[in-house]
C-alpha cells in the first residue's frame, strides 16, 4: 500500500487542475542510479499501462507498475511547505540507506546503481 497525505493529496489536485486534463493520474516509479541505487521518479500521466497497480488516497488516483511495488510497498507522500518554498518528501520503510537529499536510496536486497547526483 502507498500513502497520499492529504496535504500530498491536495497540492496534487491543484497540478492537475492547472494541467486542465481531467484524465490525469500520479506515476510513481523507481529507476536505477542516483548516489544511493535508485530514484524515485513522480509524474502525471494519463494512460494505464499492462502491469499498473491503482491505489487512491484522498481522491487521487496513484500508479505504480507492479515491478516497482517491492521498492515502495508502505511508502508515505507528504507535501511540506516552508520559508524556501514547498516539495514532495517520501519516506520509504523499505530504504535501508538513502543521500543526503533524499531523492535516492537503496533496500536490503537491492542496491541498485549507484551513480553521481
Amino acid at each position: 500500500m502507498i500513502n497520499l497525505t492529504e496535504n500530498a493529496s491536495k497540492k496534487i489536485k491543484e497540478m492537475i487542475a492547472s494541467e486542465d486534463n481531467d484524465k490525469l493520474f500520479l506515476r510513481l516509479g523507481v529507476r536505477p542510479g542516483g548516489c544511493s541505487g535508485f530514484s524515485y521518479g513522480m509524474g502525471f500521466d494519463d494512460e494505464e499501462q499492462e502491469g499498473d497497480v491503482l491505489f487512491e488516497a484522498h481522491g487521487v488516483k496513484l500508479v505504480v507498475n507492479k515491478d516497482d511495488i517491492r521498492f515502495l510497498d508502505g511508502v508515505n507522500i507528504d507535501f511540506k511547505e516552508s520559508m524556501m518554498g514547498g516539495g514532495f518528501t517520501i519516506d520509504n520503510p523499505n530504504a535501508v540507506a538513502s543521500c543526503g537529499c533524499g531523492s535516492s536510496f537503496r533496500t536490503k536486497e537491492e542496491a541498485g546503481t549507484p551513480s553521481d547526483c
